[in-house]
């Protein structure tokens, strides 16, 4: 039908927006110590994370299905909410974005659907609430914990591997080795984040009946792929300096070592299906990478607004969404 049509155009028009701006907001997530290390200018960062976020878009569709499918069924959730679901997570992470804050886009999104299920059905039954523990709650103290762990214990172990060298050369080689580390951070962070605005698209899809199995098609991922890109090829300067030098000062070694440690913590989340906050990572990563040196080095008092931005996440997101349900459902 017509409307129906309409309603999926705009849910589209929407998904890539709110993709564009996870792009734009999330790019510190791979620049921000290469940036902050100087082992790239900050155009040449971002250009590049903006092309290993499109390669890893193509990566995988299970993150996708978890998002679109396994939180609440699109039975329960017509395409009309989705419309508030996608505007809930936008008005968020414009919010975060304007106040420097690295919240995860994420978390947002699956508040936002929480809040829209709950206020359309009139009841919490609908929301597959295993699902949300095991791969929301689960991974939102895992990933991030893994990541400061993993950041810890690479940083150990290449400080120990160099310590006989002059920090002159290390640094000039891992000045090198951050460029690969950059790229592989991007990789995995598209392959996780895209796949969120992927699925949100699936089910608005399946929802509207075009299509009739949760499985993304091909033009959905390329078209995720690109909005992202795009997204992380303008960059959110505010958010790379938070993360690159307000919570604890990097050497070369230090922005690598956080480099590989969250995005070997986000492969996992991947590999597992779960929605992960590859801001999150990167961000308790960092911590770890700090800890190793002394625990001191860490600015916990901005490391702690950080982690009240997580924790505020999802349940705001969840009421804003829920409140813009209910004024449609009571205007209509």
């Amino acid at each position: 039908m017509p409307s129906t049509l309409i309603i999926t155009g705009i849910i589209v028009v929407l998904a890539l927006s709110f993709d564009f701006i996870n792009g734009f907001h999330d790019t510190a997530t791979a620049v921000a110590t290469t940036i902050s290390t100087r082992a790239l200018r900050p155009k040449t960062a971002i250009l590049l994370c903006a092309f290993f976020n499109f390669i890893g878009a193509f990566m995988g569709t299970a993150v996708a299905k978890t998002v679109g499918d396994d939180i609440i069924n699109h039975k329960y959730l017509p395409q009309w909410c989705l419309v508030g679901v996608l505007a809930s997570c936008i008005i968020w992470n414009i919010i975060t974005w304007y106040f420097a804050i690295p919240s995860s886009s994420s978390h947002t999104l699956i508040g936002s659907l929480i809040g829209a299920g709950i206020a359309f059905n009139g009841s919490i039954d609908k929301i597959q609430w295993g699902n949300v523990f095991n791969h929301v709650v689960v991974w939102l103290i895992l990933g991030p914990a893994i990541g400061f762990i993993l950041g810890y214990i690479i940083m150990l172990i290449l400080n120990w591997t160099f310590r006989k060298c002059k920090i002159g050369i290390v640094n000039k080689i891992f000045l090198k080795m951050e460029i690969l580390g950059t790229a592989f951070m991007a990789l995995n962070h598209g392959a996780n984040d895209a796949q969120k605005s992927m699925g949100i698209i699936t089910m608005a899809l399946l929802s509207g009946g075009v299509i009739s199995t949760f499985d993304v098609p091909t033009w959905v991922i390329a078209a995720c792929a690109l909005s992202m890109a795009l997204g992380t090829s303008i960059g959110g300067k505010k958010i790379i300096k938070t993360m690159g030098n307000k919570m604890t000062k990097l050497n070369p070694v230090g922005g690598f070592a956080s480099q590989i440690g969250a995005a070997v913590s986000i492969l996992g989340a991947t590999i597992f299906d779960a929605p992960v906050s590859t801001t999150q990572v990167m961000t308790t990563t960092i911590m770890g990478v700090g800890a190793s040196k002394n625990i001191k080095s860490v600015k916990w008092g901005v490391a702690r607004g950080i982690i009240w931005a997580w924790v505020l996440t999802i349940p705001v997101s969840a009421v804003i969404s829920g409140i813009l349900i209910t004024i449609v459902k009571f205007i209509i």
